[in-house]
């Protein structure tokens, strides 16, 4: 059995389908190849988890009238071509029985000429709403998975959508939240905040955490704090030393990166967080609440129709970052720290809305394509 996954450009579409690879090698011994862009972060992640990758020159689109933006805009049409060649020559080399594309414009070419050719195939949209190449592959494929019920509504064709949930690292549920704790050794019952805006971390958000924990140091340190400052770490450092002393204080704790993140994730009363695709998935899982601060700089706002789909449960708070401050964030963190009775609704309502066997859930779609 060989089957071929596409995908790339975040870890939000290229986590899916590495899970989702592990399934296929390890219950049926199956042929994986991966297809992703030229130079995207694909051709990084996905050697290290010890799959084969192929790539196709593919770019984006910018959607604005700049004329840097025109002429990139330009290249892209000319890599489409030349991209559909690739993928033809991939197919017909590889030979697979399923080719499955977790987004990100590499999928593009790929799935579109597996459909072409007659080949199962198939799409997963973590996002809660789908973006441009979902939305185009999704009237050609024979399915389209979904992490969430209500994005069934965003596709031209519904009776094609499979509510799948979207997969997650199993070492998410690896620990309870006493178990986590004890590894951390934290030793007292004050609750813990976990914080991170991402691997590349982002300046005026981490600005706002010196504030923040200058704020929890006046108060005497209510609640255990980890945050991953990413890129950051050193500017926040600086900048804490600038509003008085250094950051090291018992109870907080500040990380370049957070490598053992499902092991924090699992201590924490509430994290404060983005609310990219990969991240959104892991807090429903695991019924984690959370406050979130949606990116306003991606593709066609998708971090915040994440966000409004948990919020709208009733498991997250939207915190749009034009509305934050150092002094805000630590307002609405610390009344939910304080509040162990809305954290637990929050948690429930997150219950309710995630669907916890997803690899599963999509491991059966993908079999059934297969049959």
């Amino acid at each position: 059995m060989n089957i071929l996954f596409t995908c790339g450009g975040t870890a939000g579409h290229i986590n899916p389908a590495v899970a989702l690879a592990r399934m296929f090698r390890e219950r049926d011994g199956a042929n994986i190849l991966f297809v992703g862009a030229d130079g995207g972060m694909e051709t990084r992640l996905v050697p290290k988890e010890g799959f084969d990758l192929k790539t196709v020159t593919i770019t984006n689109f910018r959607r604005n009238w700049k004329p840097s933006a025109l002429g990139h805009n330009l290249r892209t049409l000319a890599n489409l071509s030349r991209s559909a060649r690739q993928a033809g020559e991939i197919l017909e080399e590889f030979k697979p029985d399923l080719v499955v594309g977790t987004g990100g414009y590499a999928s593009y070419p790929v799935v579109k000429a597996a459909a072409k050719a007659g080949i199962p195939a198939a799409v997963h949209e973590s996002n809660a709403v789908p973006g441009l190449t979902t939305k185009a592959l999704s009237r050609v494929v024979d399915v389209v998975m979904v992490g969430f019920a209500e994005s069934k509504s965003h596709y031209d064709r519904p009776d094609k959508v499979v509510v799948t949930g979207t997969p997650v690292r199993g070492d998410f549920f690896r620990y309870t939240r006493r178990e986590a704790r004890e590894l951390l050794g934290l030793t007292d019952e004050r609750p813990l905040l976990l914080s991170y805006w991402g691997s590349l971390g982002a300046e005026d958000m981490d600005s706002y955490m010196a504030d923040f924990i200058r704020a929890e140091r006046a108060a005497g340190v209510p609640f255990h704090h980890i945050h991953g400052a990413g890129r950051d770490f050193a500017r926040l450092k600086k900048a804490l030393e600038d509003r008085g002393g250094k950051e090291e204080r018992p109870g907080i704790e500040i990380r370049e990166y957070i490598y053992d993140m499902s092991l924090v994730m699992a201590a924490a009363d509430l994290v404060l967080c983005r609310s990219g695709a990969s991240t959104v998935s892991e807090l429903a899982a695991i019924a984690k609440p959370s406050v979130l601060v949606p990116s306003p700089n991606v593709t066609a706002d998708h971090q915040t129709k994440n966000a409004q789909v948990l919020a709208k449960a009733g498991g997250a708070i939207l915190l749009p970052e034009k509305e934050c401050s150092g002094a805000k964030l630590y307002e609405v963190t610390s009344e939910l720290l304080y509040d162990p009775g809305r954290r637990s609704d929050m948690s429930r309502a997150l219950s309710a809305l995630s669907i916890p066997d997803a690899n599963e859930q999509i491991y059966k779609t993908l079999k059934g394509l297969l049959r």
